[in-house]
């Protein structure tokens, strides 16, 4: 796919090109997967090579066709209508497919695009306005204070919990949340967190994941969303995504089907439980199974920082059998590269 057009439209850092060798130099001073990525998108090649983030699993490279993320970065411009000279931030890792996506979606759709460093508190390092930006919910809840020089927001990489929420109610960024992975090129369906007619953290909750067009969804035997995106995989995608269909284009997700703890026979998802409990724990935490002689598996609550008192009695909504049986704290959860908590690897640590 040899393609060294330039949308006439389309900025990076304040700067035209004239032609794709142009910006491929430019780009040695932004980083160098960003520099990488502009050689190999404008390479021969039909697709480009792509590092999975490994939350779920161990970290791969796969291939992702360039004309499939051309049409993925249209379906996200015609969703969010973000016509030519839309003003973008773009403060993700360029290594992963979110922060890619930025960079084709401005290419393709001739955005003025700004690319900062990934910090945590991105909007600490400039003063702009945007149209439009993506972040990690970290991100989010760092950028609370100067949020609204976002017009639209999407947040993924991670489950934004129920008190963030509630923080992002009174804002008059649009924010949504994403579901995919890399094998779909980011994001094919969105929920709204924010902008609802009350303005409450309720109406939220009750929001669904609205699919992206030309995307249609069903469910297998486990209860697991299989995708079909004809746009961006030749394949149907079958994931590990426990979800409700509420319709055509609507889903609820439950959590992840490798999560589920079979506490006494009692199936529990750990993402639910986890949306709950946000309500009174502020550190990080999960809940997970660990082995147990009577029950099978035991809920337990595992907390990043320094041992305190939690009063689990508090979270109201919680039944008995999502109530965790035990707490521990741990001063530092293993993440991937991507800042994605790992479950499995964090329990063998604190277990082993």
């Amino acid at each position: 796919m040899k393609n060294n057009h330039l949308h006439k439209d389309f900025k990076l850092n304040g700067n035209f090109f004239s032609n794709s060798d142009e910006l491929i130099s430019f780009s040695k001073v932004l980083s160098n997967s960003t520099h990488q990525f502009f050689i190999d998108w404008f390479n021969d090649a039909d697709f480009i090579k792509v590092q999975t983030s490994g939350s779920t699993g161990k970290p791969k490279k796969i291939q992702l066709k360039k004309e499939f993320m051309l049409n993925s970065a249209l379906a996200t411009g015609a969703f969010f209508d973000l016509k030519e000279s839309t003003k973008a931030l773009l403060c993700l890792s360029t290594d992963f497919i979110a922060g890619k996506m930025m960079l084709v979606r401005a290419l393709v759709l001739g955005w003025n695009l700004d690319v900062i460093e990934p910090v945590s508190i991105p909007l600490g390092i400039t003063e702009k306005s945007y149209d439009f930006s993506a972040m990690v919910p970290m991100q989010l809840q760092n950028s609370l204070s100067e949020i609204h020089r976002v017009k639209k927001l999407i947040v993924g990489g991670g489950i934004v919990s129920l008190n963030l929420i509630s923080k992002i109610q009174d804002i008059s960024t649009k924010i949504f949340a994403t579901f995919g992975m890399t094998e779909t090129i980011t994001h094919i369906a969105v929920k709204q967190l924010n902008g609802f007619k009350n303005n409450t953290s309720s109406e939220a909750e009750k929001s669904y994941f609205i699919t992206l067009p030309n995307v249609s969804i069903t469910k297998d035997f486990r209860n697991c969303l299989v995708i079909y995106a004809p746009n961006v995989s030749e394949e149907k995608v079958i994931t590990n995504d426990v979800v409700k269909i509420i319709s055509k284009n609507k889903f609820k997700w439950l959590g992840r089907f490798d999560n589920v703890i079979n506490s006494g026979g009692i199936k529990l998802h750990p993402e639910e439980i986890e949306k709950k409990l946000s309500k009174i724990i502020l550190e990080r935490f999960f809940v997970a199974g660990i082995p147990d002689t009577n029950l099978g598996e035991k809920l337990v609550l595992i907390i990043e920082g320094k041992k305190n008192t939690i009063i689990l009695s508090k979270a109201k909504s919680l039944t008995r059998f999502e109530t965790p049986k035990a707490i521990y704290f741990i001063d530092k959860f293993i993440e991937t590269d991507t800042k994605k908590i790992q479950r499995s690897k964090t329990l063998d640590s604190l277990f082993k």
